[in-house]
């Protein structure tokens, strides 16, 4: 059994709620004060109980994703959000023991590097700065198609190239 102070808890796990609330589609603002919440729900609790860290991110995990949902109803906003136990499926291939997903996240970024430079502006372009896919075609002098086509390419090397580094990682 874990028995973190309050802080320690936080700086341990903080992170990894943060970027598990970035996946399930929050904004930076609404993944800000939903892990802020998390936090302050879990530690009101009476009888919180840390038995380890994988039991614990995946409590708080659990905890944010409820808050998210209760946000939605409150906001009568439909969004479809998978079952949690889907999505602990998806963030435990992507993140494994690692509690706050920087392993992954260096991954991206080294991957990232790896690709053309014009793969990486469309890219940067469709998923940083929301520009559509004929103007990024524009952008870079050829057809939408031709941009989807580029950019599905670059996923696929982006992500059989973060596997790899994940794989390698844990054996």
């Amino acid at each position: 059994m874990t028995n973190l102070t309050p802080a320690e808890l936080i700086t341990r796990h903080q992170r990894g709620v943060w970027r598990y609330l970035r996946m399930l589609g929050c904004d930076n603002a609404t993944a800000d004060d939903l892990t802020q919440e998390t936090f302050l729900r879990v530690l009101n609790q009476e009888g919180f109980i840390q038995h380890n860290d994988a039991a614990t991110a995946g409590y708080l995990r659990r905890t944010a994703y409820n808050l998210l949902v209760s946000r939605h109803r409150k906001q009568s906003r439909v969004q479809t959000v998978a079952e949690p136990a889907i999505l602990d499926e998806i963030w435990n291939r992507w993140a494994g023991k690692d509690l706050t997903g920087d392993r992954a996240i260096d991954a991206l970024k080294n991957c990232m590097e790896l690709l053309t430079e014009r793969a990486q502006a469309a890219l940067q372009m469709r998923f940083r700065d929301e520009i559509s896919r004929v103007d990024i075609g524009a952008a870079l002098g050829i057809s939408d198609h031709g941009a989807r086509n580029l950019m599905q390419r670059a996923k696929q090397q982006l992500r059989d190239c973060i596997e790899e580094k994940l794989h390698a990682k844990n054996i």
